[in-house]
């Protein structure tokens, strides 16, 4: 099992503790010390007042958070979790992958997702209709963008016409790609696109807010990445494919207690028994040494023990 620390990115209710250069930098050197493979950031760049009372959350822009992350640190993956491809364009969003690919030595995960919220869409004037549609395409172009070579693309709305996109990323053939969502076209774009798929823990009454199926258990879990194998072996891809779950109780706006975080530790077997490959773990704190305190501890207690097995 490996493990994703969720950076503390969307706390504009604690600026001073933790939207700073040396809050992000810190909290990653913390998570890198403690054993965790990655840190992540979440993608909110105009979210609505009426989501944002709901339960909703600001975000700083996620590659310029990433960027601040790679430069203190040395070995810890930088992942997107997640990117909502459809809001920009694709060739911008592959300059940017790249660049950070290229800057932190090889470290990117991109995370990503085709989104969910409506108002955010109309805000940033694109359509939402088809963000499936623009998604699958802006996954083509950036990997056509990412290959280094000339590119010619003759179909409406991106005509390009022998452009070539240098540095390439370090990782070739690019940067793993993983994606969030628990339906079964998530599954698919998964098999089809990428190495790595995302799913979330999802109560039934909050399948109308974020139009994905619910995940209420382990073994609902279990049921989706039995799809997920499915489908694989349905495409012929026989590589394998990561999974990365939030853990159970583990929500990103709560603020669980030491006992939730030490339950994660005694649930890896069932975890790993389902078919998880990566547990991401958001942790929430009043102020940063508390955080880093929290940090340390899990490493410890949990990721240490995980590790040693």
């Amino acid at each position: 099992m490996r493990f994703s620390l969720g950076l503390p990115t969307d706390r504009v209710d604690r600026p001073d503790e933790f939207l700073t250069a040396a809050a992000v930098a810190e909290v990653t050197w913390a998570a890198e010390k403690a054993g965790f493979d990655a840190v992540a950031v979440t993608d909110h760049p105009f979210p609505q007042d009426k989501w944002l009372a709901r339960g909703g959350h600001q975000a700083l822009d996620p590659m310029v958070a990433l960027s601040f992350a790679a430069a203190r640190s040395e070995r810890i993956r930088l992942l997107t979790n997640v990117f909502v491809l459809p809001y920009r364009n694709p060739f911008l969003t592959a300059r940017a992958v790249a660049s950070l690919d290229v800057l932190s030595g090889g470290r990117v995960i991109l995370g990503a997702a085709v989104g969910y919220l409506r108002s955010e869409f109309a805000a940033l004037g694109v359509d939402y209709e088809d963000r499936g549609e623009r998604t699958d395409r802006a996954l083509e172009l950036m990997k056509k963008a990412w290959a280094g070579d000339s590119v010619t693309v003759t179909a409406p709305p991106h005509v390009v016409q022998e452009h070539t996109m240098r540095p390439q990323p370090v990782q070739r053939p690019h940067p793993p790609i993983w994606f969030g969502g628990n339906s079964k076209r998530a599954i698919e774009r998964t098999v089809r696109y990428g190495n790595g798929w995302m799913p979330i823990p999802q109560s039934a009454n909050a399948v109308k807010l974020t139009r994905t199926p619910a995940i209420e258990s382990i073994d609902d879990l279990a049921g989706r990445v039995e799809l997920l194998r499915e489908t694989a072996d349905a495409a012929g891809r026989a590589d394998p494919i990561d999974v990365c779950f939030v853990p159970f109780g583990l929500a990103m706006t709560d603020s669980p207690d030491p006992g939730e975080y030490e339950a994660v530790g005694e649930q890896i077997d069932a975890y790993s028994k389902a078919g998880v490959t990566w547990l991401s773990v958001p942790m929430r704190a009043a102020r940063r040494d508390e955080l880093l305190s929290a940090i340390e501890d899990f490493g410890t207690n949990v990721i240490g023990p995980a590790k040693r097995r």
